[in-house]
């Protein structure tokens, strides 16, 4: 019971509370001691939001009243429908242990429901639907052939993607952990145990990191010069960075996310200089050769691993992000020694927060220019949009397990 009322915790706060489900974990799962239980609640909460938009046509078709979308009740049948129709919990067990979540409220109600469903053998779609404005969005800035990929990507969790520390020792690791390498210094695993027993995890030879979210730092290359990576945390950009050979500044607004580069740092035997700052407020003492910028975003292009941002990206979310990427854009431009890179980068599907900033960007900022990425710079099967820039979307790779969605443009400043 104590993992069904975090599991209920954890909807109430994405659903009503718009907050994102791993900062809500520690709060909703307070009750729980044993890690396991912790896991399961999160399992539970993130399944009924990948299926959300299912599970409650489901509910609809048993009720003659469509429940409020806020109604505990509903939040109890989602919690035991998913439990039985996607993660094997033997009905009896799904529908006895979510019960107790209306105490004093329509548990007739909830249970006839249930059992309604049960005996009509009642199943969910092997794609699920995406959210009504989610699909409205993503149709009209992509296409349909977009959002079904989409819908085909959020089934089941992706695979885990390493980062090697050492792009030359891909052949070895990879004999070590199995896998496929779709990159030099990628690693990818489609089955695999906890990521502290993978081979290679101890020595600090890799780090996880989806393959698009590795290719902003790609993209700057190798080099001996200074480098700073804004909004750096949890620090795969950095890392990737200072392997690379560049003198790394890692700058980040949570100090909390920070000790978490610190602990990646001293794993792998990295080195940065590391400083809990607002990136709106710090200046650094000199201009730097390179500045990679993966800022906050909507990060609806991770929806496949955090389903939650499907209910959380509101149209106001979108516009308020896309107002804080433009203010660190042109505070960050000063930062670029003249014939340097600046680096953009977000996790998110929408053009507001990708063309539409580098496109506003490089109007209002005469002295940068874009720098075309070229095709020996990506993995085989992702290709730079004609305007020089890149973009993932669902559907990309999606033979090989698919990626993110990322936006990224590589700038260079003039020597004037």
């Amino acid at each position: 019971m104590p993992t069904r009322r975090a599991a209920l915790r954890l909807l109430d706060a994405v659903l009503r509370r718009g907050q994102a489900l791993e900062a809500a974990l520690d709060a909703a799962a307070r009750d729980l001691k044993q890690v396991n239980d912790r896991a399961l609640a999160h399992a539970i909460a993130a399944e009924v939001l990948r299926r959300l938009p299912d599970l409650d046509a489901l509910i609809d078709s048993a009720t003659a009243r469509p429940l409020p979308d806020d109604a505990k009740a509903r939040f109890a049948l989602r919690i035991a429908l998913v439990q039985a129709l996607a993660l094997g919990t033997p009905p009896h067990a799904a529908i006895a242990t979510a019960l107790p979540l209306v105490e004093g409220g329509p548990r007739k109600l909830v249970h006839g429901v249930f059992g309604t469903l049960m005996r009509r053998s009642a199943a969910l779609p092997e794609v699920p639907a995406l959210p009504a404005p989610v699909v409205a969005r993503w149709r009209a800035a992509w296409g349909e052939e977009m959002v079904e990929a989409a819908a085909r990507a959020i089934a089941s969790p992706p695979p885990l993607d390493l980062t090697l520390k050492d792009a030359e020792a891909t052949g070895t690791l990879l004999g070590r952990v199995g896998g496929i390498s779709l990159f030099p210094g990628n690693i990818r695993l489609a089955e695999h145990g906890p990521v502290p027993q993978v081979a290679g995890y101890a020595e600090g030879a890799w780090w996880v990191q989806d393959l698009a979210a590795s290719l902003p730092a790609r993209l700057i290359g190798a080099g001996s010069g200074s480098a700073i990576d804004v909004c750096a945390a949890p620090g795969g950009k950095t890392m990737q960075l200072a392997s690379a050979g560049w003198r790394v500044t890692a700058i980040d607004i949570a100090e909390n996310r920070l000790g978490r580069l610190s602990d990646n740092l001293a794993r792998t035997g990295l080195a940065a200089e590391v400083i809990a700052t607002d990136a709106l407020a710090w200046q650094p003492s000199t201009r730097a050769d390179a500045v990679l910028l993966d800022a906050p975003c909507s990060a609806t292009g991770i929806f496949r691993r955090h389903p939650d941002v499907l209910h959380r990206a509101s149209p106001a979310l979108i516009e308020d992000a896309g107002a804080l990427q433009a203010r660190l854009l042109d505070r960050i431009a000063s930062w670029v020694k003249p014939t340097g890179v600046l680096v953009y980068a977000v996790c998110s599907l929408e053009p507001a927060e990708g063309e539409a900033q580098i496109e506003r960007f490089l109007a209002e900022h005469g002295e940068f220019s874009l720098e075309p990425i070229r095709a020996d710079e990506l993995p085989g099967g992702i290709a730079a949009d004609p305007g020089g820039w890149l973009r993932t979307l669902p559907g990309v790779l999606g033979a090989e397990g698919g990626c993110d969605g990322f936006f990224v443009a590589r700038l260079r400043r003039s020597l004037i």
